[in-house]
Parts: C-alpha cells; structure tokens; sequence
C-alpha cells in the first residue's frame, strides 16, 4: 500500500510539473493511430463478411456453364437451406416494328420469384431520358421477386438506345415482352465485359417461351443459395467444393466477393495498406518518443532518487512506486488513445463506408486490447528501463553529482522490448511485406543512421579551422564534438522522425498521383465493340464530327487458344478455376505496331512488325504456365493462327484504357476476321450516344459514366482519409524532434552556465545554440531523405504495385526541412537553457 501511495503521489507531482507530458502524448498518439486502422479494419472485414452476400445475391453461390442439376438444389433443399436459380447471356433485343424495329445487343437475365435472397433490386416506374445516373437513382425503389410472366424491366441505357419508353414492346427471340420498370440498382450485378451490356429482366418461367436457349447457346447459370446457420452453409459450401476437387460435375464453382469489381477491391487494399503503414510509422516513431522521454524523466529524478534512499526508502519501494506511476499513466494514455482512435475511425467509416457500399456492423473489442497492449509495450519496452535504474542510484549523489549517471540499457531488456514490440507490429500491419519492409527497413536505417552520424561529427570537427572560422561556427562545432554520443542519439532519432515524415510525404502523393493518373477526371466513359470493317471510316469521322478528337483504336480478333508448344490445351491441365474458364473461352486479341499506352513490357522485348511473334498479359501468362519462347496456337473463326512468345506484359486493369491479353506486333492481319474497338471521352451533347447507336445499329455501346464516377468518388474518399491520419504520423514526428532536442537540455544548461560565467553574451550563446540545432537538423534531414527513398522505392514496388520516380528535390527540401523543425524545436524546448539565471546555474553546478 506504501508502493501505491507514493506512486499516484509522485505521479500527480510528475504531471503537474509537466515531467511526463512529452512521454503521455507519444503514448496517446501511437494509440489513437493503431487503433483507428485497427477499428476500421475490423468494422470493413465484418462488414464484407456480412454483407457479401448481398452482392452475390445469397450467402452461398454456384455458379455452371450447364445448368443447375436438380440433385444439388435438393441437396441445399434437403440442408434446410432457401435456393433460387438465375441464368444470364447475351442474346438481341428488339424493338416493335411500331416503334422503328431497332435491335441492340443485351444482357438477359432470366430470375426465379424467389430473387434475390440476399440484397435487392432497385426499379422505378418512371423514366425520363434526360435524366442523369443520379437523378434515376433517386426514384429508384426496392423491388423483390423479379418481373411477373409478360413483362421485362430494363436498364435505361435500352431505353435510350431503341429509343422506346416504360409500356413498349420488347421482342426477345419468339417472345414479346411489357416494359414495366427500369432497372436503377443491381446487388448481384459483378464484373465483366458482359455485365455493360444493357440488362434485360424476366422471369425465369419466361424463358422457355423466347426459345432462345439452344445447344451452342453460352448461358451462365447461378444457384443462389441462403440460410441463418453459417455451420450448415459452411457444409453445404464444403459439399459443392467436394464435387469440384473430383470433378464429379463440370463447370461447377463457388462464387466469391472477389468476382465483383477488382478496381474497387484494388483501391480498398491500397488504401487500407497506406493507413496501416501510416499507423505502423506512427507507432515507431512513439516508441523512439517515449525512449527519449523516459530518459530524458529518468535523468531528471536521478537527484529525487537519491534523496529517497538517503531518507532510508528501499530499491524495492522505489522501483513499485515507479511501477505504479508508470502503469497508471500508460493505462490512462492508452484509454485516452483508445477512445481518440475510436473518434478518428468513426471518420474514417463516414469517408469510406460508400467505397463497397457496405453497412458497417458494430465495432470489435480486440482493437481495444491491441492499443491498450501497444500503449504498455511502449511503456515497458522502452521507457521503464532507464527509469528503473533509479532504484539504483547511491545515496552518495545528494553530495556528488558525478556518481550514479543513468547507464545503457541491459542488452536482455532491450531485445526482449523490441521483440515484443515488433511482435505487435506485425499483427497490425496485416501484411508480411509490408511489416517486413516498414519494421525492417526502419531497424537498418536506424543503424545506418548511427554509423553516418558518427563519421559526420568526426568529419565537422576536422572540417573546421580553429583560426578562420567564426567564434560561433567554432563554439557550436565543439558543443557536438565534445559529446560524441548524445550527438549521434540526437541526429539518429532526428533522423528516424524526419525519415517517417519524408516518407509518408512521397507516398502520399505518388500513391494518389497514381490513383488520378489511373482514372482521371477525363478518362474513357464509352466502349463501342462490334464495329465492323466497313463502319471503320464512318465511325471515326462520326466522332470527330461529334467534338471527339482523341479515341483509342483497335482490331479485336476472337480466339480459342488451343495449343501450347506440342501441347494440346485442356482444362483438365489446370486445378485454378480462373485458368480453367479462361482457357475455356475465347480470348480478346489485338495487334498494334506500337505498344499501347498503360502496357509495360517486364520479360522479353517488344518488337513491332515481327509477323510471328506476340505479347501476353503476364497474369494469364502466370495462370496458364506460358513462357518467353512458347509456341502458342489459336482458333481464330475456324482459321489456325501460329505464333512465338517475345514479350510478357504488365497492364494497369484499375485503368479506363482499351487492355488485351493478347497483342500481334504488326500493323494489319489481313487473314483474319477483325471488327474494332474504341475508347473514348463521350461530349456532353445531348442525344450523342443514341445518334451514335441510330447510325451504327449493330455495335454495343458501353456506357461507364456511372462506373467512372463512383471511382472518382471513392479516389476523394480515400484521399481524405489518407491525410486525416497522416496528421498523427506528422504530430508523433514532431514529438520525436521535440524530444530529441530536450534530451540534452540539462547538459547544455551546465555548459552555457559555464561560458556565461567566462564572459560569453547571451547574444552569442544564441548563435552558438541555432548553428549547433540547425547543422544537427539539416544531416538529419538529409540522411532521412535518402532512407526514405529507399523505403519507399521497396513499398512502392512490393506494396502498393505502382511505378516509382526518383524525388531528385527530396534530399534538399528534407534538409532545409530538418533544419527548420530542429531550429522550431529547439526554440520551443531550450528557450528557459538561455534565460536561467547564471546564479542559480552556478549553485546547480557546485553542488556536483
């Protein structure tokens, strides 16, 4: 109870005085940094687990090129389990003869009454063609079950381009159909080239009528499966992935969230990587905070300590009276961080909870455990050790100052706070490359840092001439020679808090930088396919009639690789589900004499006009085990087309450009049948795209509006995020800096009582304290800037998967920068060291 009580007082005393106020505030920052990534990630992963299902249209789905086997839907049946049953292709829709016999290329889905088990459908019963994406969602309303038997709801994109209104007739092969209501919002949407096609809605006992399904037909089948119990879903997942691994039947496989909109899913994984390196940054630079400081606290109750023992208290009684004050005040900051980072999160839900269009499940406790955990580690790791030591001082130091001075830290402590330290980050940083890279490249530097540091101090002392240089230049070269050791702890912890700041500075803006770039605000909104041959000159001049003068161009070729070297291709040859549908279909070809424009070649070479060779997208190439040199065999419209592996591919698929798997060199192949596909920025002008579509009646028009701007949106949103917690990182780097100019703060005292008492002025001192500030801050900087790019360089390329430039301007503004900060800090913590009367410095001193 004695232990206890001497604790909390000398912790009331501690706080008045402001001795802990530098340790709390890194503290509470790492804290609050952690735990708002950590409370959003668990809020996001919830909420995707939950809510999954409703962008599949189920908790489970089955997905067949062949049909749904009654067998498997008695089986979920059979599990207590509720189905539905969905089947989607392309086929054409027509428009009644009354109403100009249009025709267009559509998307068909045929739905049971039971659609969709999870999430829903938004139709409105009204339709205007003027109206933007916005204004239609705005009537849009929850509409359960699918069209009744006779009618077809609609996306307004058909509408528009049979130009027919809400009550027509829509012709779908032998059967004619109502227009009721227009589709606004689709859970189940997903991906795919296919998914822009306008979508045409009906009810599946519809189907058989339109006579539409053939034998060659390429249908798309989904078993829509959904229940409470998430046990019985895991079997009945377990069942279907059973029947998949035998291949006991064909075509089968289990849809994932993953199938929606890999854009979207990039973007997320991109931001929630950046938040978790800005939180991992921020908690080391606390843990180097909170080192100083407690060093800094210990070196200052070196004397209290003493006093104590003097006054017969026991080691044991000091070191539980330390315990005390220190575990109640990192309990206290950790809270206060908690409920900080619970604050900040709640930010970070309101940016970014539109970006999968999720709600958000209530937060987890786990978070609170990680920053209360993050908040003593720091605590114990690595401001305790120093502080202990206090129990050891001699009683001897009430009379002699120089016994009793605070030593380095026992290697078993250090290694073990590290390790348990390092421990913590990794489980935050939900990522081993990233951990790795932020935690280990931070270790090296700090290293690093130390090294240079201390070849500088030896380098500035010889560089200075004694009988040219300025008395002050001279006076502060001799203040940082002459403590060798504070002067590399001081620039090396400069270093690391400058080196966090840096670096989050060039990600930020190269990562954003590649988010516009990617998409930016004039990017592709249309995608015309099927322009045939004859169209090619009509089209083009269409456009630029229109205003359109910049449009991406190419031949698209349809064809089914079938061979491999000697090889024939099956897709018996491969257990990936993705490699198996891909080499299942036709593939997207192209050629080109230039390489186009978000390509980057990563293997081979790129060789225009070689008639025998081409290019492939290094995932497909990856997927299907194809190499440089491989000899691969298409069938391309019953035509075999031969060629030769030269170079592998890397494509932007986040971007708005025209991307093929396959390119051919060369400028034409005549030999093959082509049509053409072109990218473009829509003009405003009213009526564009029906015009368009009225003049060329056979081609699909890809409206992407509404795709581009939610990506805009998102790209805003995650932005702002990005800066909202970067401004912890730039609050913990400014508490390192402040920190590790205050270290020293008693030593320099001491001195400058002593060159006062020599007949130093104030004035000179001064001069003597900003060169010193300035030229540790300035190397800092610099030493920081070149760590940073590295860091940076490996995060970029191993993380974030985007091109990095080389900041040529780094190096310089980071040292005007650290020199700056030092010179701030310094002012802020040293001004009283210039202002303290000589007399009372003087008794200071006589007492050591």
């Amino acid at each position: 109870m004695h232990m206890f009580l001497l604790g909390w007082k000398t912790l009331r005393r501690d706080l008045r005085a402001g001795e802990l106020t530098v340790l709390l505030l890194a503290v509470t920052l790492a804290v609050a940094a952690l735990t708002a990534v950590a409370f959003f990630a668990d809020r996001l992963q919830s909420g995707l687990q939950r809510d999954a299902r409703q962008l599949l249209g189920g908790d489970v789905v089955v997905a067949s090129d062949h049909g749904i086997s009654s067998s498997l839907r008695e089986q979920a049946t059979t599990l207590g389990l509720n189905t539905a049953v969905t089947v989607v292709f392309p086929t054409m829709a027509r428009a009644d003869d009354a109403q100009g016999g249009n025709s267009r290329l559509v998307s068909l889905k045929a739905v049971e009454s039971a659609y969709p088990l999870r999430g829903r459908v938004q139709t409105s019963g009204v339709w205007d063609n003027h109206w933007t994406v916005a204004q239609l969602s705005q009537h849009g309303e929850a509409t359960f079950g699918g069209p009744v038997a006779g009618e077809a709801w609609v996306d307004p994109a058909l509408l528009a381009g049979l130009e027919i209104q809400l009550g027509d007739t829509l012709h779908l092969g032998e059967k004619a159909f109502k227009v009721s209501r227009v589709i606004t919002s689709e859970a189940d949407r997903g991906a795919g080239f296919l998914s822009f096609s306008p979508r045409v809605m009906i009810a599946y006992g519809a189907l058989a009528d339109t006579q539409l399904v053939q034998p060659a037909s390429r249908l798309n089948w989904r078993l829509l499966v959904a229940g409470e119990d998430a046990a019985v879903l895991n079997t009945f997942a377990q069942q279907v992935q059973s029947l998949i691994d035998q291949g006991a039947e064909r075509g089968l496989r289990l849809m994932t969230l993953e199938s929606g909109s890999p854009q979207m899913q990039r973007t997320l994984e991109r931001a929630e990587s950046f938040l978790r390196l800005v939180a991992l940054l921020a908690a080391l630079l606390c843990a180097v905070g909170v080192a100083l400081a407690a060093r800094s606290f210990a070196a200052r109750h070196l004397d209290g300590a003493a006093l104590w023992r003097v006054l017969g208290l026991s080691q044991r009684a000091i070191i539980g009276a330390y315990l005390v004050e220190f575990l109640t005040a990192g309990v206290v900051a950790s809270l206060f961080g908690v409920l900080i980072g619970y604050g900040v999160h709640a930010v970070f839900v309101s940016m970014l909870a539109g970006l999968l269009q999720v709600q958000m499940p209530a937060a987890g406790l786990w978070p609170v455990a990680l920053g209360l955990g993050m908040g003593l580690t720091l605590l114990l790791a690595f401001g305790l050790a120093p502080v202990l030591q206090l129990a050891q001082v001699p009683p001897l130091r009430v009379m002699r100052r120089d016994v009793g001075q605070l030593r380095p830290a026992s290697r078993t402590v250090v290694l073990a706070g590290l390790a348990g330290f390092a421990v913590l980050l990794f489980a935050v940083s939900g990522n081993a490359q990233l951990g790795a890279i932020a935690v280990g490249g931070f270790a090296v530097a700090v290293l690093l840092f130390a090294g240079l540091a201390a070849i500088a101090i030896r380098v500035l002392r010889r560089a200075v001439n004694e009988a040219t240089a300025p008395r002050w230049l001279l006076l502060a070269t001799r203040q940082v020679a002459a403590r060798p050791v504070f002067a590399v702890i001081q620039i090396s912890s400069l270093a690391v808090g400058l080196l966090a700041l840096v670096l989050l500075v060039l990600l930020r803006t190269d990562l954003i930088d590649s988010w516009q770039q990617a998409t930016p605000a004039d990017a592709n909104n249309r995608f015309v396919i099927n322009i045939q041959p004859d169209q090619a000159d009509a089209f083009q001049d269409a456009l630029r009639q229109s205003g359109v003068h910049e449009y991406q161009w190419y031949p698209m070729i349809r064809g089914r690789l079938i061979r491999i070297n000697d090889h024939v291709v099956s897709v018996t040859d491969y257990e990936d589900e993705d490699a198996k549908r891909q080499v299942d279909r036709e593939f997207n070809l192209s050629f080109d004499e230039t390489l186009p424009q978000g390509n980057a070649i990563v293997k081979g070479q790129w060789v225009a006009g070689q008639s025998d060779g081409l290019s492939i997208e290094e995932g497909i190439a990856q997927r299907l085990g194809i190499a440089l040199d491989d000899r691969l065999e298409f069938d391309i419209g019953g035509l075999q087309h031969t060629a030769t592996v030269t170079s592998i591919r890397k494509l932007d698929w986040s971007s708005m450009n025209a991307n093929f798997f396959v390119l051919f060199p060369v400028a034409a192949m005549p030999d093959l049948p082509v049509t053409y596909l072109s990218a473009y920025r829509a003009p405003e002008t009213p009526g564009f795209d029906n015009a368009l579509v009225r003049q060329f009646p056979n081609i699909t028009n890809v409206d992407l509006s509404a795709t581009l701007q939610q990506i805009q949106q998102v790209l805003g949103q995650v932005s702002r995020a990005v800066e909202l917690l970067f401004v912890f990182a730039l609050a913990a780097g400014l508490v390192v800096l402040f920190a590790a100019v205050t270290a020293t703060r008693e030593e320099r005292a001491r001195e400058y009582t002593l060159m006062r008492a020599m007949g130093a002025a104030s004035g000179l001192l001064a001069r003597v304290q900003r060169a010193e500030l300035a030229g540790v801050g300035a190397l800092a900087g610099l030493l920081a800037a070149f760590a940073a790019i590295a860091i940076g360089w490996a995060l970029a390329r191993f993380v974030f998967d985007f091109a990095w430039d080389f900041p040529w301007l780094a190096p310089l503004l980071s040292a005007i920068a650290g020199a700056l900060l030092a010179l701030l800090a310094g002012w802020w913590g040293l001004r009283e060291v210039l202002r303290r009367p000589v007399s009372e410095s003087l008794r200071s001193l006589s007492a050591s």
